[in-house]
């Protein structure tokens, strides 16, 4: 990887890591990540209605090899301080995908980016790119049991 590239742990926040969810639709998803934001100061009071439209207008679900994913994002005026939310839900949500909106994903690992600042948009994909293209990384991920091993899985 080079060296410019952001690093996924620098924007982990233990407060938006959910493990073991039951979430059923995205909007379901991105309304827990909005409340507990919120609640943590991270996103203003827009966050929530601008990611579900930005979700359905620009949709971010990709087909991997063995799994889906997603990496959902909104604008940056509606972050208060970065994140990334990681959330590993036990059954897989359906997202459109994000090269065919007509076809659905399933994923059960989801990366919500909350970033303030565009180029780090960018490149923080970029790095989420070289995380999932990692099959096993990804199995890890979805299995892990607590917020220190997704912190440690991420460092790498």
């Amino acid at each position: 990887m080079s060296e410019n590239l952001v690093e996924v742990s620098d924007y982990l926040r233990d407060q938006l890591i959910f493990l073991h969810t039951s979430f059923k639709t995205s909007k379901e998803l991105f309304t827990a990540i909005n409340a507990k934001a919120q609640e943590n100061g991270f996103v203003t009071d827009q966050f929530l209605p601008k990611i579900i439209k930005r979700e359905a207008t620009f949709p971010t679900g990709l087909q991997l090899e063995h799994r889906g994913v997603a990496i959902p994002h909104t604008d940056a005026d509606t972050i208060n301080k970065e994140f990334v939310a990681v959330v590993v839900n036990d059954d897989p949500i359906a997202f459109s995908r994000m090269d065919d909106p007509e076809q659905k994903v399933d994923a059960k690992l989801v990366f919500v980016l909350g970033l303030n600042k565009p180029h780090a948009q960018l490149e923080m994909l970029q790095a989420l790119m070289g995380i999932i293209q990692d099959d096993s990384l990804v199995n890890s991920l979805e299995n892990a049991e607590n917020f220190n091993q997704i912190h440690q899985l991420l460092s790498k």
